[in-house]
């Protein structure tokens, strides 16, 4: 495994699973108990895989006894038409488990796909591909998890690991030398960033010392007069409507980060086939 997996797989399992099956699955009763097969999932998209533990977990509590092969992992690049496991058991177990584990396995690797997508279109660059909160309901650690199988970078997880001050925070605290200052006081240990949409907010963000600054739809011009303005360690990311045929662009302004919300929730699910043998 590339990278840690999320804490939560077995508790968003069960809700899935709850959510589908509730007091069972009326049609795979239409099947006999003892009913064998073997069922083969393919790939229709080129893709990056991800979700490989959610659809185990899918698995595992629906039915212990289905046996999964797989011939990919999380991370690995596919073509289409790429076989990924073969599931031998009960056959009514493994209908009940199909559409929650893809669902999973088609969400994550999409996310994991559009990930990379523009993980690449910036390979020439300094800048890294950072998310956003802009996740789907009750899938924030998972697709954060997706976006590290894609290649990029994780930002904060939520509201508490993590200050970014934007436009309403600086209006009632004041302005953003203030909204800075306390929160250097209140959370010492923690990063603060500020959101700026013009270059004057930007001098203040700087001149207040915040660790990463928000270059909120700047023009590439001002991008760049940022980026020769700026000193210390302080770090510069980009945001703001950004699409993948001008991330280049932007990357090459000299920013650190690049944040997408685009790879999280404006995604296409790959499309994946489950089909008896």
């Amino acid at each position: 495994m590339k990278y840690q997996l999320p804490n939560n797989i077995v508790s968003s399992v069960q809700s899935a699973i709850q959510e589908d099956i509730a007091t069972g699955d009326v049609t795979a009763s239409l099947i006999a108990e003892d009913t064998q097969a073997q069922a083969r999932l393919i790939c229709r998209d080129n893709a990056v895989i991800c979700g490989v533990a959610w659809v185990k977990e899918v698995f595992k509590q629906v039915d212990s006894s289905i046996h999964l092969d797989w011939s990919v992992a999380d991370g690995d690049r596919i073509e289409a038409n790429t076989y990924l496991c073969t599931f031998t058991g009960k056959a009514k177990s493994i209908l009940s488990a199909e559409r929650v584990a893809l669902n999973f396995l088609q969400t994550l690797s999409a996310t994991a796909t559009q990930t990379q997508q523009y993980v690449k279109a910036i390979s020439n660059s300094k800048a890294q591909i950072l998310d956003t909160r802009k996740t789907l309901p009750n899938l924030r650690l998972a697709q954060k998890y997706a976006v590290l199988c894609g290649g990029g970078k994780n930002h904060r997880i939520g509201l508490y690991d993590m200050v970014l001050i934007k436009e309403n925070h600086i209006m009632a605290a004041g302005s953003i030398s203030n909204a800075i200052k306390t929160a250097r006081e209140y959370y010492p240990d923690l990063k603060v960033e500020v959101e700026t949409e013009n270059l004057s907010e930007y001098y203040e963000a700087v001149t207040a010392q915040a660790d990463i600054i928000m270059l909120d739809n700047f023009s590439n011009t001002d991008m760049c007069i940022a980026v020769a303005h700026s000193h210390g360690d302080i770090l510069l990311e980009a945001s703001g409507g950004i699409q993948l045929d001008t991330i280049a662009t932007i990357a090459a302004t000299g920013v650190d980060y690049i944040s997408i919300g685009d790879i999280t929730k404006n995604i296409y699910a790959i499309d994946l086939s489950l089909r008896f043998l």
